[in-house]
């Protein structure tokens, strides 16, 4: 896969847009959901777990211009702070929207939501197999699960259905030996849409090459992953990797290859040379990959990224059109 950059998707004036997730609705049209938040309330970009909500915008088209229809979900602050980092899909003709939670503003809180609905205007309501405010995953109290002392709990879902089975990846810091953390991925399975869903008792992916933000999908009877290179193992930070597996419960090292590269290597050093930089370096790293399918096959991937050239915008998204060689 090449990706050819299209140019801003998802981006909102005074706000701070971050990585949003495409689904198509009945009609053909393109929707997007987003973390965002406002640039003036947290300084230093914390406002991704203090202040944050989730936006949907819509698009007759793809490649946008996308238009804001307003909040999807609230931030309810205490106890259900901070909905981040969406993840959308349309399984089983229903659409199942996943999302990170803490409470009070402590990262170590963090779960996983799962919100089902039957259309796109946002009467959501909690999985079945879920606890009463949506929660379907939290880190494990079984001290055999691998994350069992996760410290950060489990973040930033990626849901897909294989060979009938129900697979919710999920990221956790984990204490590293002999020092220090990594950040790995796991797998909760279900053998139903909206679950319950059980840890997988190992991780998915070696502490040995950590990433961020994974994306999850299938294609050709494998299970892949679209992530951020967190540490910079096979390129700068700034980029991708794809992972690949044929099972979906282990993914190589070996089957790992680089992706996607950071915002400058498509657009250019002289378009960011006056870029406000929110996060990260003006290169423009690149996060929370998320892939829009046409006919069964990836078409456009949607990246966040820190830094933005326009006055008055915070973060923003970005969509790349995803050609074939």
């Amino acid at each position: 896969m090449k990706f050819e950059y299209v140019g801003v998707a998802a981006e909102n004036k005074g706000m701070h847009v971050w990585g949003s997730s495409p689904i198509v609705d009945s009609e053909g049209r393109t929707h997007l959901y987003a973390a965002q938040w406002s640039i003036n309330t947290q300084v230093d970009f914390s406002g991704w777990y203090k202040d944050c909500e989730i936006g949907h915008y819509v698009s007759n088209n793809p490649e946008g211009p996308f238009e804001y229809l307003g909040v999807a979900v609230k931030d309810l602050d205490k106890k259900f702070n901070s909905p981040h980092n969406p993840t959308i899909n349309y399984i089983d003709g229903k659409y199942v929207l996943c999302f990170i939670v803490n409470e009070d503003n402590k990262l170590k809180t963090q779960r996983i939501i799962m919100y089902v609905a039957d259309d796109l205007s946002d009467h959501w309501r909690p999985a079945k197999g879920a606890e009463a405010d949506g929660t379907i995953l939290r880190k494990p109290k079984d001290t055999t699960i691998w994350n069992y002392k996760a410290k950060l709990g489990v973040s930033n879902p990626t849901l897909i259905k294989f060979k009938g089975k129900y697979m919710l990846y999920h990221k956790s810091v984990v204490p590293k030996e002999p020092k220090g953390s990594a950040y790995t991925y796991g797998v909760a399975v279900s053998d139903h849409l909206e679950g319950p869903y059980k840890i997988y008792n190992k991780r998915v992916t070696s502490p040995k090459m950590q990433l961020e933000d994974a994306y999850a999908f299938t294609m050709n009877d494998s299970v892949y992953m679209l992530s951020r290179d967190f540490v910079g193992t096979l390129g700068n930070s700034g980029g991708g990797l794809l992972w690949k597996s044929a099972d979906g419960y282990y993914f190589p090292e070996d089957n790992t290859i680089r992706s996607y590269e950071d915002l400058e290597h498509y657009v250019g050093k002289e378009f960011l040379k006056d870029a406000s930089v929110y996060r990260g370096k003006k290169f423009g790293k690149l996060e929370r990959a998320q892939i829009l399918f046409k006919n069964g096959k990836p078409a456009y991937l949607y990246l966040a990224t820190g830094v933005q050239v326009k006055l008055g915008f915070g973060s923003s998204s970005h969509v790349f059109k995803i050609n074939y060689e």
